[in-house]
């Protein structure tokens, strides 16, 4: 069982910046896809980013590229997402998430090939 936990999530003015964390339990971190998703009220939850198991390879929704960072740090088991230029639209409760499959590029993007999650965390971005 993996344990994650997301902190990070604040109130921030439009063209501010966050920088979420995520750290997981356990000793297996570094045989993790991860990914950050986000859920706003009444909207489906949508993949924001993800990950590699070794960081080689990173993904983005094209709603944050250019704005958005996804990175890791296996040896310390976490997960960050630094979010620059907020726009209002990007208001959502943010889910780290792991996954112990092989994921290919298209697979990243689906909540559905994540078997773990942590609670969410909160971003909400003033106009």
């Amino acid at each position: 069982q993996v344990q994650l936990v997301e902190s990070g999530g604040g109130l921030v003015q439009a063209g501010g910046s966050l920088r979420l964390s995520c750290a997981a339990s356990g000793r297996t971190f570094g045989s993790y896809a991860m990914g950050w998703f986000r859920q706003a009220p009444g909207k489906q939850r949508e993949s924001v980013a993800a990950i590699s198991r070794g960081g080689g390879s990173t993904y983005y929704a094209d709603s944050v590229k250019g704005r958005f960072t996804i990175s890791r740090d296996n040896a310390k088991n976490t997960v960050s997402l630094q979010m620059n230029s907020l726009k209002p639209e990007d208001t959502a409760a943010y889910y780290c998430a792991g996954s112990r499959k092989i994921l290919y590029s298209s697979n990243y993007y689906l909540p559905r090939e994540y078997d773990y999650w942590g609670q969410g965390t909160q971003v909400t971005v003033s106009s």
